[in-house]
């Protein structure tokens, strides 16, 4: 299960590219943010050596026997510039932070226009969800720090650190010339020990990915409304508990081994600071004894060697803060600019949505990524303009990747589709989108209006009335007329108080009445009646010519006496066409249709036959 193999591959972009993107695009979309992070700069500087300066202050004026008033005034002063500077500090960080979540927010819909455009064969791909989960964790935020922006900030880290580190080091140099090269060189142990860190972060990044992500599909099962009977009633909760054990466990494993490295990071680092700080605060204490200094001055300059090497530390912390954050950005701009499907568009589909087209497959075969052979193999046939054409065969014939290739869901790996003789890849992906009125077997809702769902627009941009006669001829009459709000009912109970909750059956109407209402030159029905009962089947069957009416249409079903409406049957086997013909002439043919149809046919007479009996007795 756990492994230690590393990823060898380096980051596809440098810290130096990913600095100018991160802050070309937060000063694009959050400058106020990117402005805030400049001005804590100056600030930062500025609070921590009146913070180092107070104590020796106080002590001067104490040691020096000045008057009271002036000690308390002087003292007073310097107490409220602290507080007034620390203040404002805090203000600066609660406006940075909600400029940072806007642009957050900004980012995070990138990402979703990348998940709802991607080329769908790409967004199968597990390599490249793997990337889509990495860069989803480019957006978090989390107390004010998301990697997104983190290269911006340690940037000015940077700067701010480089300055404390010219100012405080100045005033160390006062003291002895040895403090300032022993406060400086002894980092370079820490940088290496976190060069080391990273490595293995990124080289163990996409495994730990992976496991993550099934731990978060297999979690979110026990909240999937969906998926909640079958746990129950199968009994799979114990199961799925064990599964969950077992992913938690291998993210135990990862991060045990983090903790290990991390740990290896530290304790060079930690020997490191014993040795400087202590060397330095030996030099001081010499120095003092030997009475080289004031009271007052010691206090400031332990408190200088104190803070100097926060600055050396935070120079390192910052290099190593922008180190980490460039894997994680990395995978944010690889998933938002991953390349798309190429294309010389040439053809668009407004050209070709008032009438049928007629669709022509020259020597198609397709094989899905990582498969050892094509799911389609050299398929060629036309599909005459307004025909109807049905698509038969066993599971895994390659009826539904067909359709995919069809509605420009897949790419050939050879040959090509031509619609009306022209390339599907001469016309813009979501242009061709425009050509084709699909219902897919898998059907899917959400929390909008059946309004909505139908017309997959807002409700102010839906035509009502056309929205609803495609659910009527759909055979969604009954269901409009028993909800209160008609067609603006809302979907999913769990998100809408007033909500409805609708059938198998009445889901696939759904999409039925969604493809209507595109009024597509092109209908794919993909199973349009696995759920519904006889009686509905046989009524929608009824209508489907009228459905297709000036359409040229694609139909896949596994009942063999539902495409009897069909001007032409293609029966698939390893995706290859074995059979074609009229449903009558393939019965006539008495070949493999004729044998799967009888097969089935069998099955009927005997469930009718079985229930007559049993209605007799």
């Amino acid at each position: 299960m756990f492994s230690h193999k590393k990823d060898k591959k380096k980051p596809s972009h440098g810290l130096l590219s990913n600095g100018l993107w991160s802050a070309k695009m937060l000063i694009r979309y959050s400058p106020a943010a990117f402005f805030l992070f400049a001005l804590n700069v100056p600030i930062n500087i500025a609070s921590q050596y009146l913070d180092i300066y107070l104590p020796s202050l106080v002590v001067s004026e104490v040691t020096e026997g000045h008057a009271l008033e002036r000690a308390l005034k002087t003292v007073g002063l310097c107490m409220l510039a602290v507080l007034f500077l620390h203040l404002l500090h805090s203000v600066l960080d609660i406006l940075k932070n909600a400029h940072l979540s806007f642009y957050r927010c900004r980012c995070s819909n990138l990402l979703e226009k990348k998940n709802l455009s991607l080329f769908y064969e790409i967004l199968e791909r597990k390599e490249v969800a793997d990337l889509r989960n990495r860069a989803g964790e480019a957006t978090w935020m989390n107390n004010g720090m998301q990697p997104l922006s983190d290269i911006v900030r340690n940037f000015f880290g940077i700067i701010e650190n480089v300055l404390g580190y010219l100012f405080f080091g100045t005033v160390i140099s006062f003291v002895s010339p040895w403090l300032l090269p022993l406060l400086t060189l002894s980092p370079l142990v820490q940088i290496y020990a976190a060069k080391r860190y990273n490595k293995w972060d990124l080289g163990t990044r996409a495994e730990r990915s992976d496991n993550d992500g099934k731990l978060w599909y297999v979690f979110h099962l026990a909240d999937d409304f969906g998926a909640g009977k079958d746990i129950r009633i199968y009994g799979m909760a114990g199961w799925l508990g064990e599964v969950i054990k077992e992913l938690e466990g291998i993210a135990m494993d990862w991060n045990r081994e983090a903790m290990k490295h991390a740990l290896w990071t530290w304790l060079p680092e930690l020997f490191v600071i014993l040795l400087r700080d202590g060397a330095a605060y030996g030099i001081l204490i010499s120095l003092y004894l030997k009475g080289g200094m004031s009271v007052d001055r010691f206090v400031l300059y332990f408190a200088a060697i104190s803070s100097f090497a926060g600055w050396i530390g935070g120079i390192i912390g910052c290099f190593n803060g922008m180190r980490g954050a460039n894997n994680s950005i990395c995978d944010f701009r690889d998933y938002v600019s991953y390349p798309e499907p190429s294309c010389e568009v040439t053809a668009h589909a407004e050209d070709h949505l008032t009438k049928a087209p007629e669709i022509r497959f020259e020597n198609v075969t397709y094989r899905y990524p990582g498969a050892e052979k094509d799911t389609i193999q050299d398929l060629s046939f036309t599909l005459q303009s307004g025909e109807k054409l049905a698509l038969v065969g066993l599971n895994g014939a390659g009826k539904t990747t067909l359709v995919k290739l069809l509605c420009g869901l897949y790419r050939p790996t050879s040959g090509r589709i031509l619609v009306d003789g022209v390339p599907q890849t001469a016309f813009e992906t979501k242009d061709y989108y425009r050509l084709i009125s699909p219902v897919f077997q898998d059907v899917r809702t959400a929390f909008f209006s059946l309004a909505e769902t139908v017309s997959g627009r807002r409700l102010e941009d839906t035509d009502i009335a056309l929205a609803e006669k495609c659910m009527r001829q759909a055979g969604l009459s009954e269901k409009i007329d028993s909800l209160p709000d008609g067609i603006r009912t809302k979907l999913d109970k769990r998100l809408n108080r007033n909500g409805t909750e609708l059938s198998g059956g009445e889901k696939q109407k759904l999409m039925l009445a969604r493809a209507l209402y595109k009024n597509a030159p092109i209908l794919v029905l993909d199973e349009p009646t696995a759920a519904l009962d006889p009686i509905a089947e046989s009524k929608i069957y009824q209508e489907y010519r009228q459905m297709c009416e000036d359409k040229t249409s694609v139909f896949i079903s596994h009942r063999l006496a539902s495409t009897s409406f069909c001007d032409r049957i293609l029966l698939l086997e390893e995706g290859q066409i074995i059979e074609e013909g009229s449903h009558w002439e393939l019965l006539q043919k008495g070949g493999e249709y004729a044998r799967l149809f009888e097969m089935q046919s069998c099955w009927y007479q005997e469930d009718y036959e079985g229930g007559a009996e049993n209605d007799a007795s």
